[in-house]
């Protein structure tokens, strides 16, 4: 396995994360336990997960995820080993979390912060991430990536920072992070951190991949300049990468075939481009899930590719892919496919 430093702390984090959103719904206790039973031996010391979780959200499954994951740090008593990561939602009307909206504020982040570490069986989060902002911006495919403004208040940042703050110095925390964010949000989450003494930014988990690469516009300039890398997250567009979904194909037990969810990549310029890509894999003796993995891995503002499976085929694949360095000529021609349709799912 590869490892890289997250941020400017002390921590080296496994360059394959392991992504746990299906457990508790596609997958079982017992698959959970085995999948990281196997990304552990083979490397990986980072997971991710959410109160969320498990997805897509329902209030029966709110926090299933968690639980699963607290189940295996007590039978393997190995909680020290792992980098863990999990997040807070962020403002929504799902009410089934604390009985009314979801906010960035210091009821709502200490509520979830002490369900977390319950379900989660563990007294401290290595990474404590922001799921979405307060403040309303498209997202999860309704425009992520094009920003259209909504006169609405929200919770300043100084005071979700000054609550994060509160839980780095009770030791709950060691380490902050958002996920789903802007340029905009990010400069000032750094810049109000630095003026106010606050915790500061430590990474951003957003959505990047062959048919999404806009965190290359204005968000992967912060790793360079403010020590602040990239998570991503759906290195395979939702699988369709793997070209499984390519002519309208529905795969029995597919999230898709599952939960009617990846409208966003059935479009006719994302299908042009996933057939361009999965025809080049080919060409080039690879799996195509394998390559768009490899991408991802070779940014060197990526800090960590979260990836999910549901079997252990499609695990085993996602992480062997750090071992697979693609060649100059294979990236110039991922460039070339990019540039003639840019950012089909955004």
């Amino acid at each position: 396995m590869k490892y890289k430093k997250l941020g400017n702390t002390d921590l080296d984090v496994s360059l394959i994360c392991l992504g746990t959103m299906t457990w508790g719904q596609q997958n079982t206790e017992e698959e959970g336990h085995e999948q990281m039973n196997y990304a552990v031996d083979r490397g990986v010391n980072f997971f991710d997960t959410a109160e969320l979780y498990s997805i897509p959200p329902k209030a029966e499954t709110q926090g299933s995820t968690e639980t699963i994951i607290g189940t295996w740090f007590k039978k393997n008593n190995n909680r020290e080993k792992i980098i863990l990561a999990t997040k807070v939602a962020g403002r929504s009307g799902m009410d089934w979390f604390r009985g009314g909206e979801t906010r960035l504020d210091k009821k709502n982040i200490e509520a979830a912060i002490e369900g977390s570490l319950k379900r989660l069986q563990t007294d401290y989060i290595d990474l404590y991430q922001l799921h979405w902002p307060d403040r309303p911006l498209p997202m999860f495919g309704g425009g992520a990536g094009l920003y259209k403004h909504y006169d609405m208040e929200s919770i300043e940042i100084s005071e979700t920072l000054e609550v994060l703050k509160s839980l780095v110095d009770s030791g709950k925390v060691r380490y902050i992070g958002l996920s789903n964010e802007t340029p905009w949000g990010l400069s000032e989450f750094i810049r109000i951190a630095d003026q106010m003494n606050l915790p500061r930014v430590q990474s951003v988990q957003n959505a990047y991949n062959l048919l999404n690469r806009t965190y290359e516009y204005g968000m992967s300039e912060f790793y360079f300049r403010s020590e602040v890398g990239l998570l991503a997250y759906s290195p395979l567009a939702q699988g369709y990468l793997s070209g499984k979904y390519l002519n309208g194909a529905k795969p029995e037990g597919s999230r898709t075939q599952l939960f009617g969810r990846g409208q966003r990549y059935e479009t006719e310029s994302a299908e042009n481009s996933i057939q361009k890509y999965v025809d080049y894999a080919k060409e080039i003796n690879m799996d195509p899930s394998v390559m768009a993995n490899a991408f991802v891995n070779s940014r060197d503002f990526v800090t960590s590719n979260i990836i999910g499976a549901t079997t252990m085929e499609q695990l085993k694949l996602a992480i062997d892919s750090f071992e697979v360095e693609l060649s100059e000529e294979n990236l110039t021609y991922l460039d070339q496919v990019h540039a003639a349709c840019p950012n089909p799912c955004p």
